[in-house]
């Protein structure tokens, strides 16, 4: 499943090549075209991400809401300002600077490796792939597109989505108040005080609280397990046995590694690596990782086996002995 990083990209590519344009939106697959006519040939006035929710406004108020969940992925295609961290191939992530601007929810800066938009093609989901062959735009709709959205000079398509509707405000508003904060949207003291209350108030176990998106938006299953080896914390400690410190510490920690999850495309969860051990953790997830898909390995700090188990119905990855 995308998790928040992957989203606010999706966002920027939106306010890169669709904001301030008018938008001709259909739906091949028919299932989404009722919504479709409402928004159809307007302009599209903002695109923003709180944590996997995405949100594009229109100039009549209304707003395209879309959550990719499992199976959801976006197909851009035309005159894209693509990411010079996207690779050619596989859907890995080029090197990229480690210390770079990082966008706000709003786009006030920009990517220091945006380029000028060039005819591409680019596929966006949990991971990102760009396919610059030839071919002719718009292309057509190629199997179960459920949302088609068409400037003069892009397309984005939509497949896969859990939840894809069109909405107004007021109830763009409730879906929000519904969520936690999200570092790149929320990043006063407010936010942090507001997470830590939470969890230290619950008796749910941290592992299950950091996957809940109404106490902090964005987190998946990588996150989830990377944040709290990074804190050296037992997944299964209550909330209300977390230390007001560590809870809080938590939420620093996943602003940073949201930064540089939209910074370079990739969930890159080891700190203080050489410039090489930064090429290769970027092509490869197995040197990018403490504990995640690492089960019966050593853990790489005190070399007892990574344990996996189901925590919330996923995958949770942890070291018994460090995380103690």
């Amino acid at each position: 499943m995308p998790e928040g990083h992957s989203v606010h990209r999706i966002a920027l590519q939106f306010r890169r090549n669709f904001v301030g344009k008018r938008v001709a939106v259909t739906s091949p697959q028919g299932r989404f075209a009722a919504d479709a006519a409402l928004i159809d040939g307007r302009t599209m006035v903002d695109a923003r991400a709180i944590g996997k929710q995405l949100f594009l406004e229109f100039d009549n108020a209304l707003w395209l809401r879309v959550h990719l969940g499992l199976y959801g992925a976006w197909d851009f295609a035309g005159e894209i300002t693509a990411d010079d961290t996207i690779a050619s191939a596989g859907g890995r992530m080029g090197q990229t600077n480690q210390h770079g601007t990082v966008l706000d929810s709003r786009g006030e800066d920009s990517i220091a490796s945006m380029g000028a938009p060039r005819r591409t093609r680019l596929r966006m989901s949990e991971s990102e792939k760009e396919d610059d062959s030839a071919f002719v735009f718009p292309p057509d709709p190629i199997g179960a597109v459920r949302a088609r959205l068409l400037t003069d000079t892009a397309v984005a398509d939509l497949r896969g989505p859990t939840a894809c509707a069109v909405i107004d405000e007021r109830t763009v508003a409730k879906v929000v108040a519904g969520l936690g904060p999200d570092p790149l949207v929320d990043d006063g003291p407010e936010a942090e005080d507001r997470v830590v209350r939470t969890i230290t108030s619950k008796q749910t176990p941290i592992g299950l609280l950091l996957m809940d998106q109404s106490v902090i938006s964005g987190i998946g299953n990588v996150y989830r397990a990377e944040l709290l080896f990074r804190a050296r914390l037992d997944p299964h400690t209550p909330g209300k046995k977390v230390p007001t410190e560590t809870a809080a510490a938590l939420w620093r920690d996943w602003a940073h590694l949201l930064d540089i999850g939209v910074r370079t495309g990739q969930m890159m969860t080891m700190d203080d690596l050489s410039p090489e051990d930064w090429v290769r953790a970027m092509a490869s997830r197995e040197d990018r990782h403490w504990v995640y898909k690492r089960e019966g390995l050593p853990c790489r700090v005190c070399g007892t086996n990574i344990a996996m188990e189901l925590m919330g119905a996923r995958k949770l990855y942890w070291c018994p002995k460090s995380q103690v």
